[in-house]
């Protein structure tokens, strides 16, 4: 508005993919006139109050409204408020004055505000919807006599990391969070950040399950992001609910679907736990469990071996009715999922479970107990303190700045703090390998045990074990014992090593069947080619200098190996008669450049 003549092109390097080239028409935030409009540089206040109201990005916004909404302390905030704005207009005892006014004006904002803008929770979520339908949603459905509420969340800035961390590489889904507790079950759409901790970057909240409307919510999500970058793809969607539809995935996203065992495991784990007084009963019932789950790949019957488990703990009543009530109805298609679909790694299931736990810390606080049959309560819960709280954890670790923000984003997850447990802390039982021995690295004198060594189902003594989660000494023995020849391999090496025996088993006379597996085995191995060099290499630079796309000269490019197309047809448009047409025009272009 003030005709900042300031614009700049960027161009996409094919050659290297990675990085990109900015062209600047004009640098300068000025008018045609060459005057100063607006700015840092605008130091003679043209336009209004230039020179009084300090400059607030929205990255400082953000961050401000962040540590508001997480509780930290106003001074704290304010001090870390100051240091951004200086940033652009200096220090000076005005822009302090200013600074506090905002930061206290906000702060009392947020205070005041409410999840309740309407008493009838529905006509609430109603006028939610419309004060944010262009910026925080993706898809709205109201509830109607034939249509089930669907309510579709995610912000800008959700948006732009689905697109960044999500595209080439995995969506995982959180599904069926409360489904006892709110009105609504939750379901959450994560992808793997940098440091591969699983950041949500959707919320769907909706009590219906049917294929239409997964269909529908999915499709808008996918559209959303494709709105941005109309190449966005993903290589692979992963689950954790046998009961998922699989269909509207691959029809949607044309990706491999995965299965993430983290939520099967964790119920059984509590369940043992709570209902099973002695530890040795515990160990050897969740051991078992584990046996059940692997012997799918050997041809096991899980018929009788369910009957076996139940008539040699026979007298742990409690857990035996559980089972039974809970998960025997439903065993074989939780198992059939399990062999038909790739597992997904530790890795990964530690760092769903880890969103698990902290969303369930935000929801679950005894002061909101009341507000927990609201759906309103729930979205305004999630796009503030949740929101915030990951906002900041990412802002933390790029920008280097809120140590202790970022220490505990860096260890939130169980496999990152596996990493810093020695090998020389580890133990192994080498009689029987029943258990092996995890020294803690704060307190000498103290030992944890894992039994049931190198399993996905291993049981640890630890209080963060006990209450069903997946602790970091579980992982690191895993670890140890992947290294050794003759402990077992993991489910997800087991589901992987079929896979490819299944598609190697393929009969010769199924051509259409061999050239399947012959493209999902090229595809794989590329794959493992390319993150085995990723991984082992010192400098990226010679990853990107070993491209297939090299520069040969200025006007043109080539690409290694692959020999020029012939023309099938002398009226394409490469035929003879239309060269010279063709060369005065790449002459025209050529001048122009020049």
């Amino acid at each position: 508005m003030r005709g900042c003549t300031c614009n700049f092109v960027v161009k996409r390097l094919y050659a290297r993919p990675s990085l990109a080239l900015i062209i600047y028409h004009e640098r300068r935030h000025v008018n045609k006139s060459g005057f100063v409009c607006h700015g840092p540089l605008d130091r003679d206040a043209i336009g209004p109050g230039a020179k009084k109201v300090p400059y607030i990005c929205n990255e400082i916004q953000q961050q401000t409204m962040s540590m508001i909404y997480l509780g930290i302390p106003e001074e704290n905030v304010l001090e870390k408020h100051i240091e951004g704005i200086q940033r652009y207009c200096g220090s000076n005892a005005r822009v302090n004055s200013l600074a506090s006014q905002y930061v206290h004006k906000m702060g009392m904002i947020i205070k005041r505000s409410t999840h309740e803008l309407d008493l009838d929770d529905q006509a609430s979520i109603r006028m939610w919807v419309q004060r944010n339908n262009k910026k925080s949603i993706f898809f709205y459905q109201d509830s109607s006599e034939t249509d089930s509420f669907i309510l579709g969340i995610q912000t800008e800035w959700q948006l732009q990391q689905m697109i960044r961390f999500g595209h080439h590489s995995l969506i995982a889904a959180d599904s069926t969070f409360g489904i006892k507790s709110l009105k609504y079950p939750l379901c959450t759409l994560l992808v793997f950040d940098s440091r591969q901790h699983a950041l949500p970057v959707a919320w769907v909240i909706t009590p219906s399950s049917a294929k239409p409307d997964v269909t529908k919510w999915m499709k808008a999500l996918l559209d959303r992001a494709r709105s941005v970058e109309p190449g966005w793809k993903i290589s692979g969607f992963l689950i954790d609910d046998a009961a998922t539809e699989i269909d509207p995935i691959r029809d949607i996203f044309c990706c491999p679907v995965l299965f993430s065992l983290w939520r099967i495991r964790r119920s059984w784990l509590r369940n043992v736990v709570k209902k099973c007084s002695n530890i040795e009963v515990q160990r050897e019932i969740f051991k078992r469990l584990g046996k059940i789950v692997y012997s799918i790949w050997g041809g096991v019957d899980t018929s009788r071996a369910l009957e076996e488990l139940t008539e040699d703990f026979v007298d742990q009543t409690a857990f035996m009715e559980y089972f039974r009530g809970s998960w025997v109805p439903k065993i074989e298609m939780w198992l059939s999922t399990m062999k038909s679909l790739p597992l997904a790694s530790q890795e990964a299931s530690g760092a769903i479970e880890a969103y698990h736990v902290k969303l369930k810390m935000k929801l679950f606080d005894d002061s909101h107990l009341g507000a927990l049959r609201r759906v309103d309560w729930l979205v305004h819960k999630l796009t503030t303190e949740l929101h915030s709280s990951y906002w900041l954890d990412r802002y933390a670790d790029e920008s280097d700045s809120f140590q202790n923000v970022k220490e505990e984003y860096v260890a939130s997850t169980s496999w990152h703090r596996a990493l810093q447990i020695p090998d020389s802390a580890v133990t192994m039982d080498d009689k029987d390998n029943l258990f092996a021995k995890v020294l803690s690295q704060k307190d000498g004198n103290i030992t944890r045990l894992v039994w049931n060594p190198g399993s996905e189902f291993a049981f640890c003594d630890c209080a963060w074990s006990i209450r069903g989660n997946l602790c970091k000494h579980v992982i690191k023995v895993n670890m140890i014992c992947e290294s050794k020849q003759d402990s077992q391999p993991s489910m997800s090496f087991q589901s992987f090593k079929e896979i490819l025996l299944n598609l190697w088993r393929k009969p010769i006379d199924d051509s259409v069947g061999l050239d399947q597996s012959m493209a999902w085995s090229c595809q794989m191995l590329d794959q493992i080619q390319k993150l085995v060099e990723l991984n082992g290499s010192k400098d990226i630079a010679t990853i990107v200098n070993d491209l297939p796309l090299r520069w040969i000269s200025k006007q043109s490019r080539t690409h290694v190996g692959k020999p020029s197309p012939v023309p099938a047809h002398p009226s394409c448009s490469d035929s003879p008669k239309n060269v010279p047409a063709r060369k005065n025009k790449k002459r025209r272009r050529l001048s122009s450049l020049r």
